[in-house]
């Protein structure tokens, strides 16, 4: 994967969670993602298609995706029950608002974007497309560690 094509994604996580959360989030290195370890309780999963194809994984652990969920529903962190169904929801959104974002800065490969499927548990086992190196970049917030995991290749260059 290039780079080039990281940096939209590395901003819209920046750009949701600071306009939309209210929080500051800061990145750490680039990894490839087999070599990532990072662990965490729920992923919002958003596949691209178009010019191109790939999955973005925004990757929250539990403490996260609640003070998240709460920023976005304008409630306490306390008034959840864990990964309730609104926390759920709440993750599906903040990856469908990374990838839309990214997807318009990306125009020259007219992507789709598929509706966000949200999986909890940990370690959750997502897989991105074999011919696709898929990319990690851990992030630290006051609410907890979390991820971005992207996996993005035009279509040409897919053996």
């Amino acid at each position: 994967m290039q780079v080039e094509y990281i940096n939209p994604f590395i901003r819209s996580m920046t750009n949701t969670f600071d306009t939309m959360l209210g929080c500051q989030i800061k990145r750490g290195s680039l990894v490839l993602v087999q070599d990532f370890k990072g662990s965490y309780d729920v992923c919002g999963v958003i596949g691209l298609s178009g010019r191109a194809q790939g999955v973005v994984v925004v990757n929250l652990s539990q403490s996260v995706a609640i003070q998240a969920a709460a920023a976005m529903l304008m409630m306490e962190p306390s008034e959840f029950d864990g990964l309730n169904d609104d926390v759920v929801d709440a993750v599906g959104e903040i990856a469908n608002m990374v990838a839309g974002a990214a997807k318009a800065e990306l125009e020259e490969f007219e992507l789709s974007i598929s509706l966000p499927n949200v999986v909890v548990g940990s370690p959750p086992d997502i897989r991105f497309p074999s011919e696709v190196h898929a990319i990690a970049i851990p992030f630290e917030c006051p609410w907890g560690p979390m991820s971005l995991k992207v996996g993005f290749a035009p279509v040409g260059v897919l053996a």
